[in-house]
């Protein structure tokens, strides 16, 4: 039945949740916190774009490739590079404010001091 699909499909991603939470549990073990270990996907520095058309922007990044590639291989689940990048946008990771934005020079301010 139809229920009883939906019931599974949200099994699978209760399980996959809490998976994807010991995972991160366990980067932050090994790194000393999650933020150690995303940030050297970038250097430890935020990308700046340079974009001035809502075209430009793009679903991925090689660094996004890279992040979700290495978060695969230590068993999350769920998540891809468009799905790493967008996360790689709200925190920070990637200012991704187009050029005439008055909040991008603040933004890069802000990470300088």
């Amino acid at each position: 039945s139809t229920q009883s699909r939906s019931s599974a499909a949200s099994d699978v991603y209760k399980r996959q949740t809490i998976n994807n939470a010991q995972r991160f549990l366990n980067i932050q073990k090994e790194f000393g916190s999650f933020s150690a270990y995303q940030w050297q996907f970038v250097n430890n520095t935020p990308i700046v774009s340079n974009f001035n058309n809502t075209e430009d922007y793009p679903a991925i990044t090689e660094a996004s490739t890279a992040f979700a590639k290495d978060l695969k291989k230590r068993g999350f689940k769920f998540l891809g590079p468009t799905t790493v990048y967008a996360y790689m946008q709200a925190c920070g990771m990637v200012n991704d404010h187009s050029n005439d934005c008055f909040r991008k020079e603040e933004i890069i301010k802000a990470f300088a001091e």
